[in-house]
């Protein structure tokens, strides 16, 4: 396993981010920790959640087995990186959430930090990522509640998830202002071949303020993990926004062309989407969610592949990026 530094840290991190949203709802607890202790062996030591993984009346419940898992002991606690996040409710589903019970006021990220922290069954978080950007907390406050926690032990980085360009600049020049806070030292963001977007403005912003970029959704919804083939073969049935995009007759032909390239070079297309954005300026590592000890095996393949140009240039006439910004929009 490859290693790289998060961001303009020193913190070194794998350049696979294991991912965890199927613990729970999908992966039972023992399956779960078999993946992790396979994952560490591998070599993976970044490992992301969120307080809200288990969905549903079971939220909380992602960070619960992985603090069952840090328990056991054998130095697995001390080998990870946990990354986890806070933002979304954590009341029941289809309740108002109660007043401070979400989003980023210095309140809840109080209270979340310490809730996290005991289902974790830790005395710190390694990095801290707000899920979402709040439109009603200032930095200003978001930074203080911050800087308390750091003081106090309980977190050590922190980062965004799903932030415009804009308001990463605007987080860390606050904190460059404020001074003896480090900022945002990492951006979590939808990118794939598909989803390119963040390539105009993420991407760069996170570049220039030394952030390190770590995609989720790296097979966009399983629609670059060789859909079509798995149709054939009856192994797979689309539904949701899966379905709803291949109804489209011109994305369908994207992901056919994609399928054949890749089948052209004798790979499977979810490693190569994978080894893809290890190629790709600023990233870290993308994040991989296995719900299987088989799904892991393919993401550690996907760290070792070595794309040829030929193929890279194949992959970028299909799925063309928006070109940098502001040349994508404007003249």
């Amino acid at each position: 396993m490859e290693y790289t530094q998060l961001g303009r840290t020193g913190l070194k991190v794998s350049r696979l981010v294991l991912g965890t949203m199927n613990f729970g709802p999908q992966t039972d607890e023992a399956d779960s920790h078999a993946i992790m202790d396979a994952a560490l062996d591998a070599g993976i030591n970044f490992f992301d959640t969120a307080n809200v993984y288990g969905w549903g009346e079971n939220k909380g419940r992602t960070e619960t087995i992985i603090g069952n898992w840090f328990a056991q002991g054998g130095g697995r606690r001390d080998k990870t990186v946990i990354a986890t996040k806070v933002y979304g409710n954590m009341g029941p589903d289809g309740v108002p959430a109660w007043p401070n019970q979400d989003k980023l006021s210095a309140l809840n990220i109080r209270r979340a930090v310490d809730a996290s922290l005991k289902r974790l069954q830790t005395d710190h978080i390694d990095l801290y990522q707000f899920h979402h950007i709040d439109r009603s907390t200032p930095f200003e406050e978001i930074w203080q509640a911050i800087d308390v926690l750091v003081q106090q032990g309980k977190i050590l980085y922190v980062g965004s998830s799903n932030f415009p360009g804009y308001k990463i600049a605007q987080a860390n020049e606050l904190a460059a202002r404020r001074g003896g806070t480090i900022g945002l030292v990492s951006e979590q963001c939808l990118y794939n071949l598909v989803e390119r977007r963040a390539e105009m403005e993420v991407i760069p912003a996170a570049q220039d303020y030394g952030l390190g970029v770590i995609p989720w959704s790296p097979l966009h919804g399983g629609l670059l993990g060789g859909v079509l083939k798995k149709e054939v073969e009856g192994s797979r049935r689309t539904s949701g926004r899966a379905a709803d995009a291949l109804a489209d007759p011109g994305f369908r032909a994207k992901i056919q062309a994609y399928e054949d390239l890749v089948d052209k070079h004798g790979l499977q297309p979810g490693e190569v989407a994978l080894a893809w954005l290890l190629t790709r300026p600023g990233v870290t590592g993308p994040i991989v969610g296995p719900r299987t000890a088989e799904q892991l095996d393919s993401a550690l393949r996907a760290a070792e592949l070595t794309l040829p140009e030929e193929l890279l240039t194949g992959l970028e006439e299909i799925f063309p990026g928006p070109g940098p910004s502001p040349e994508a929009f404007a003249w």
